[in-house]
C-alpha cells in the first residue's frame, strides 16, 4: 500500500520560494506603475493643446491666415469669427497643423498668449498625438513586462489608430 503524504519542504527552500515570489511581484508592480506613469504623461501633455480645441466656448474663436513658417512654428494673422475676440496681426500655431502660406484654418487662442490652436477634428485628434504615442510606448511595457498580450494589442491598435487619424484629418 502505497502513502501519499505531503513531503515537507526545508526552510531555505520556502525562503527562496517566498523571495522569488516577492520579485516577480515587485516587477510586476514597478512595470504597471511605469506604464501608468507614461499613460499619465500622455494625457498631462495632450491636455494642454486639447483643451482649448475641444472647449472653445469662452476662447477667442476666429481663423489664422498662415504668412510664414518657420522650423517648429507657423505665423499669421488672426481673424475672428463674430464677436468672440478682436483681430491681431500675428499669431503663431503649430507647423504640423498648416500647409503652409495662404493656409486659412480655425482656431482657438490659448488664453492669455499669442499661441493658436486648430479647431475641429483636425485639431483635436491632433492634440491626442502624444498620447497616442504613450499608448503605444504603454503597450509595449505591458507586453513585455506584464505579460499581458491582449491588453497590450488593444493599447498599441488604440494608439496606431489615433495617430492615423490625426494623419488623415490632417492630410485630407
Amino acid at each position: 500500500m502505497s502513502s501519499t503524504g505531503t513531503i515537507k519542504r526545508s526552510r531555505t527552500r520556502r525562503a527562496g520560494e517566498n523571495a522569488y515570489g516577492l520579485l516577480l511581484l515587485t516587477k510586476n508592480v514597478v512595470m504597471a506603475g511605469l506604464a501608468l506613469f507614461v499613460l499619465v504623461a500622455g494625457v498631462w501633455y495632450s491636455w494642454a493643446t486639447a483643451r482649448p480645441a475641444m472647449f472653445t466656448k469662452n476662447l477667442e474663436r476666429g481663423t489664422v491666415t498662415v504668412s510664414r513658417c518657420e522650423d517648429d512654428w507657423c505665423t499669421g494673422a488672426f481673424a475672428p469669427t463674430g464677436e468672440s475676440g478682436r483681430a491681431r496681426a500675428r499669431v503663431r500655431i503649430d507647423k504640423a497643423v498648416a500647409d503652409g502660406p495662404g493656409d486659412r484654418l480655425p482656431v482657438a487662442l490659448k488664453p492669455g498668449t499669442d499661441e493658436a490652436v486648430r479647431t475641429g477634428w483636425a485639431g483635436v485628434l491632433h492634440a491626442w498625438v502624444p498620447f497616442a504615442g504613450s499608448l503605444l510606448l504603454a503597450s509595449l511595457m505591458v507586453a513585455g513586462g506584464l505579460r499581458l498580450r491582449r491588453t497590450a494589442w488593444a493599447l498599441g491598435l488604440t494608439g496606431a489608430a489615433l495617430l492615423t487619424a490625426s494623419f488623415a484629418t490632417l492630410t485630407f
